[in-house]
């Protein structure tokens, strides 16, 4: 598990942005609600929860630092 700064790549940024896999449930609107993670994937809704919690993005430190 990391901890500390996640290291930005911006290649995946896009391809998260651009996924047609994504792209398809939502204009549908077949989607599960915010939040059902943990009825559909538990160990991946778990995974992400701990991951969010002991990292940091570099966007909002960087944007605070220059302000």
């Amino acid at each position: 598990m990391k901890i500390g700064i996640r290291t930005p790549s911006l290649k995946k940024s896009l391809a998260a942005l651009m996924a047609v896999k994504r792209m398809i449930p939502y204009s549908l609107a077949v989607n599960a609600p915010h939040g059902c993670g943990w009825l559909t994937n538990p160990r991946n809704a778990a995974y992400s929860r701990s991951y969010a919690r002991t990292t940091v993005s570099l966007w909002p430190l960087l944007r605070a630092l220059f302000r």
